[in-house]
């Protein structure tokens, strides 16, 4: 099988990922295309919003889907790291520690509200997803692959919140805000029509080895010389800015190549343009950057700091396409 046929079988079954995603997250249809980009990334999503928007619905719509081996821990002050990565227990019969694993050791874990934990244990999770490995009593175990984390974090009031440090939020892909509903969704909640997941029957489309296949196409997606050097312009901007105390890191550039890849697998090229890259930036940018002084002075929020590197970084206008196809 050529690669084009390749792209075609698995671009078929990413579509219909979508659409069986949508049938439980209703009107949020950009959330749900890039949260499965960031999937297909092989990257962790940080999803940051008001309570009540279906931020956990997103989540396990999924785990459903995607038929993975999928956690959910609801985070309070209390949790432990052991709670999350596993402890050693002694066996008597046989006079050895034997380990007990956590609920982090899955395909797809859920960190509901991450912000409500103590440091220690936000730290256990964020090195776990960083070194997709868990290390108890000097002993390493390797999570299973693919290892994908959707955390949620409500980022309105501090009341019993730990919010996270610049360096752990670097290792999220991206961060989305699903928003509120529009006019037409909120009057179908009202009415009870709101797709719930224990009433909806959403079908498995992917296993998790097809979802591995999945992503090493995304990494053989093309990317040309002057896109690469387009995606470095638009990071390096975010270290000069006058708005900016902190930029982003070399993470972040590759963050954003990835999801500039996967948004192209998406819209059915093997192939990335600039528009690819545009579409992605500011989720790919926003929780990485710190505002200084005079952006908070001034009132200018982040996605009015990335929209100015946009308009001031001009995108290329020659690159190499390869062989397109289409769903």
């Amino acid at each position: 099988m050529d690669l084009t046929m390749e792209y075609q079988k698995a671009y078929y079954k990413m579509k219909e990922v979508l659409e069986e995603v949508k049938k439980l997250v209703r009107g949020k249809d950009d959330c749900v295309e890039k949260a499965l980009s960031a999937i297909m990334a092989r990257g962790h999503i940080l999803l940051e919003d008001v309570p009540g928007v279906g931020k956990t619905t997103l989540a396990v719509a999924f785990s459903k889907v995607l038929d993975l081996d999928n956690h959910r821990v609801q985070f309070t002050p209390d949790v432990q790291p052991s709670d999350l990565l596993g402890f050693s227990i002694y066996n008597k019969d046989t006079g050895s520690f034997s380990y007990k694993p956590g609920p982090v050791l899955c395909n797809l874990f859920l960190a509901d509200e991450i912000n409500r934990t103590s440091p220690k244990t936000q730290s256990a999770l964020l090195e776990v997803m960083e070194e997709r490995m868990v290390t108890v009593d000097g002993y390493s175990h390797k999570v299973p692959d693919p290892f994908i984390v959707i955390a949620t974090q409500n980022p309105k009031g501090s009341a019993g919140t730990q919010l996270l440090p610049e360096a752990q939020l670097d290792r999220f892909m991206i961060s989305m805000s699903m928003g509120y509903p529009d006019l037409e969704n909120e009057i179908a909640i009202a009415k009870g029509k709101s797709s719930f997941i224990n009433e909806v029957q959403v079908n498995c489309i992917l296993r998790s080895n097809e979802l591995l296949f999945l992503q090493e196409l995304v990494d053989r997606v093309h990317v040309h010389e002057n896109i690469y050097k387009y995606i470095a312009k638009l990071i390096r901007a975010t270290r000069e800015n006058q708005y900016i105390e902190l930029g982003i890191s070399p993470r972040g550039t590759i963050a954003c190549t990835k999801m500039a890849k996967a948004r192209a697998f998406t819209m059915g090229r093997n192939y990335v343009i600039p528009e690819d890259v545009v579409h992605v930036y500011k989720d790919v940018a926003r929780h990485r950057i710190v505002l200084n002084t005079k952006a908070r002075v001034s009132h200018v929020k982040e996605d009015a700091v990335l929209d100015q590197i946009l308009q001031e970084i001009g995108q290329p206008t020659s690159y190499m396409k390869r062989a397109e196809y289409r769903g």
